[in-house]
């Protein structure tokens, strides 16, 4: 059950190792706004045979009858942002594996990659475990650990744990199959929460240091909405950009003091964020002196 780029990865792995799913359960097509990294499943499911059923809410009584008559012995559950009910849970007690894409118990919760960086964590990694009645709190079946690098980006972080999912994936199908699967209880000591973070959480504070403006365009770029700010009444995106803490502008913080055909220059609150890649609708081009983020 899944409707993202680690699910599609997750349902590769299974077809590769022999072991394709019964059923794939994924969003209705017109919901796909609800993932800025959605990937429709329906295609490689329907090449290999696989019954694809789409719902709108997976807890909704007829989503729960169509998986209960596939009489599935276990459930993964890959990119999936709804809490699933009781009444789903029974289709297969206690054989519901979940992914999260940190390093459980640390960072439990909602939007876990962009705070992984946000927060410059140096380690982190990827579980696959039980799921049980809280949330990401089950015991651990598999796990992958790897490094942060300190240029981390969204889109390179997020390649990192498609390959850790796509091992972990593969080791737990042999176990399953091989009735060796481990259940390793996480340690509540060592756990954290990540909050939810909206689109609206990327505007950019140009009074901030540049390092830190930096770092949250690299968190949230692509497969994520994007850190932005406006121009004038417009909104521009800023998906790549690099910084400085030494130069020799002097301006209001904001303000555009350098555009090049490789960028444009601002002020932020102790140097110069270097803008590499943006887009902007109805934006062909761009001024000096122009200060970002006022209307």
């Amino acid at each position: 059950m899944g409707a993202v780029e680690g699910s599609l990865w997750a349902l590769r792995a299974m077809i590769d190792e022999g072991h394709p799913p019964v059923v794939v359960v994924t969003l209705l097509e017109e919901l796909s706004k609800r993932h800025s990294d959605f990937v429709d499943l329906g295609p490689l499911a329907a090449e290999h045979g696989i019954t694809v059923v789409r719902v709108r809410n997976i807890n909704d009584p007829e989503s729960v009858a169509a998986v209960r008559a596939e009489a599935p012995d276990f459930i993964y559950i890959v990119g999936w942002s709804q809490i699933c009910g009781s009444d789903f849970m029974q289709l297969a007690p206690g054989r519901a594996i979940g992914y999260h894409p940190t390093a459980l118990p640390r960072m439990r919760g909602r939007a876990v990659l962009p705070w992984t960086i946000l927060n410059d964590e140096k380690i982190t990694g990827g579980s696959l475990f039980w799921v049980d009645d809280g949330v990401d709190t089950g015991d651990i079946l598999e796990q992958r650990f790897f490094h942060v690098s300190p240029r981390e980006t969204a889109r390179t972080l997020y390649d990192k744990h498609m390959a850790a999912l796509d091992s972990m994936i593969r080791a737990s199908l042999v176990g399953l199959t091989s009735g060796l699967s481990p259940r390793r209880k996480q340690d509540e000591a060592c756990a954290t929460y990540a909050a939810r973070r909206r689109p609206e959480d990327g505007r950019i504070s140009w009074a901030a240091p540049a390092k830190d403006i930096d770092r949250l365009v690299r968190a949230i770029g692509r497969p994520y909405p994007g850190a932005f700010t406006t121009y004038g009444d417009k909104r521009l995106v800023i998906w790549s950009a690099d910084f400085t803490i030494d130069h020799d502008y002097h301006g209001l913080v904001g303000q555009i003091v350098r555009v090049s055909s490789e960028g444009f220059d601002v002020i932020t609150g102790d140097g110069l964020l270097h803008v590499i890649d943006w887009e902007g609708e109805g934006i062909s081009s761009l001024r000096n002196h122009t200060v970002l983020g006022q209307k």
